[in-house]
């Protein structure tokens, strides 16, 4: 059987703790662009601060959230069991613990009868599951130890078989890497980073999870994972998280497989004398770099010269993006594109939710928050139609677009007729080859949308092939970073090499 990529988003909140929306749309927009997700209440934390003044709104929320938690615990397991469904899309049993001193964790689970239990640490926990099939996913880990941090000192791989690298809170491969933590937990430390795990001998599969509060598993850009199944169904899919076949990316879907000896990303391998190395990636927009990584140091670095192997070929890769404006209560779109002398032979959605993570004073609960239908509506081999809301960007640095991204089987005559809420455009792959192309909706603080410069796909893919015969230390772990112009990320999990 030949093992599909399937992309989910296992930790996300949405009212049934804190947190706003319902889980009846949070499941509805999970499957409208996942193939897979948990919605995850936030249960217990056992070593919280003491109550005090400065503190009250913060233990308040939590320790409120975990009793409405308890309360909603049959309704939340019932919902999510009815909307697994086989082949079509598949759900998963969970909750969140935080720990200041072993760092958040979300436990995850196939069982549908998991109970809610109170623990002093994940070991505990997982023992008391037991004998239930269940892992736990250690979560933002790099804020400082003993704040919510990561205790590498008391991991265990038996039950955190993969760790959350990326998420709303950030980037915790290094302290050097994309994406800092800029929340009100503080700073990333070098100390809990996942270089910092791997030095120190741990072995664990990546994976990215978007932590959103407002009831929209999958958000755009807030961290997805990828795995590497034999089919759409809770056992296989469980399967190959235990088995770390699964990566993180940021938000674009970029597809990768990374082997040693014909070993897939995740596995434990024997040296045989050469390790016979094997990437092949389909990117989303134009590759910008590819390291590969042992033992943690930069062991092959492809820079954008090194990547564009292909020659010119009539594959191309077209991003059609919407937002901006000030609207806080959403701007609804309608869009669609006919392609005239090409096919459209896919379509990624890369849709958002309204931004939210950690609760304010004030904040007013509403279950419709995200109710927001967004959706690929239609798609032919030329002809394409959706929907989507987008929101005011908070601010310079943070994005509320959404968009769609197209692959465009042509050449540089190949037409799109585009149109959204009316506004009307055509321009040929051969525009598009020179440059974006953009429509505001009015003179001032407008609604734009964005076409963005076409990527051919001597730009997108890439297949390479090297041989490494060097012993370093008893296991030599192997991991992949891909960068891509648009700063869109994907980190692969390592591969494991002993002597």
């Amino acid at each position: 059987m030949t093992q599909q990529l399937y992309w989910g988003d296992i930790h996300n909140h949405c009212g049934i703790s804190y947190g706003q929306g319902s889980l009846e749309n949070a499941l509805a927009a999970a499957r409208q662009h996942l193939d897979f997700c948990s919605v995850t209440g936030h249960a217990s934390w056992h070593d919280m601060p003491q109550r005090t003044k400065d503190f009250e709104f913060v233990v308040d929320y939590h320790t409120e959230g975990f009793t409405k938690l308890v309360g909603n615990w049959d309704m939340v397991r019932q919902g999510l069991e009815s909307a697994n469904v086989p082949h079509e899309f598949v759900t998963f049993h969970g909750y969140e613990v935080h720990s200041s001193e072993f760092g958040d964790h979300h436990v995850l689970s196939p069982s549908s009868d998991l109970p809610l239990l109170d623990a002093t640490s994940p070991s505990d926990l997982v023992a008391k599951l037991a004998p239930r099939p269940v892992i736990v996913v250690p979560h933002h880990i790099a804020y400082l130890p003993g704040h919510r941090g990561i205790k590498w000192q008391a991991f265990s791989p038996a039950i955190s078989p993969v760790v959350d690298v990326y998420s709303k809170h950030g980037c915790g491969m290094s302290d050097q890497g994309p994406y800092p933590y800029l929340t009100v937990l503080g700073p990333r430390d070098s100390r809990n980073t996942v270089r910092a795990g791997m030095r120190l001998g741990h072995r664990f599969g990546f994976v990215a999870s978007t932590d959103h509060h407002g009831g929209y598993p999958g958000s755009y850009g807030d961290g997805i994972m990828a795995v590497l199944a034999d089919e759409k169904t809770r056992q296989a899919i469980w399967d190959a998280i235990l088995a770390r076949r699964t990566y993180a990316v940021t938000g674009d879907r970029i597809a990768c497989r990374f082997r040693i000896n014909g070993a897939e990303m995740g596995s434990e391998i024997d040296d045989d004398g050469s390790r016979q190395i094997e990437l092949e990636i389909t990117a989303c927009d134009q590759l910008d770099r590819i390291l590969i990584y042992k033992n943690s140091n930069p062991w092959k670095v492809l820079g954008t010269d090194a990547l564009m192997l292909y020659a010119e070929s009539g594959r191309f890769k077209v991003r059609i993006e919407m937002g901006w404006g000030r609207s806080s209560t959403g701007f609804l779109w309608s869009g669609e594109v006919r392609v005239r002398d090409g096919v459209i032979s896919s379509l990624e959605p890369c849709f958002r939710g309204k931004s939210m993570l950690e609760p304010i004073p004030d904040d007013v609960d509403d279950e419709n928050v995200n109710a927001l239908d967004n959706k690929v509506i239609e798609k032919t081999a030329s002809y394409a139609t959706w929907q989507c809301t987008t929101f005011k960007n908070p601010s310079t640095l943070d994005s509320q677009t959404s968009a769609v991204i197209l692959e465009i089987e042509g050449d540089t005559h190949s037409l799109l007729d585009i149109e959204l809420n009316g506004k009307k455009m055509t321009l040929s792959i051969g525009d598009l080859l020179d440059g974006s192309r953009g429509v505001n909706f009015h003179d001032f603080h407008s609604e734009a949308f964005l076409v963005h410069r076409a990527v051919p796909e001597r730009q997108f893919q890439f297949q390479g092939e090297w041989s490494d015969t060097l012993r370093e230390t008893p296991c030599d772990t192997y991991d992949v970073e891909v960068r891509q112009t648009n700063g869109q990320y994907a980190w692969l999990s390592p591969i494991f090499v002993s002597s």
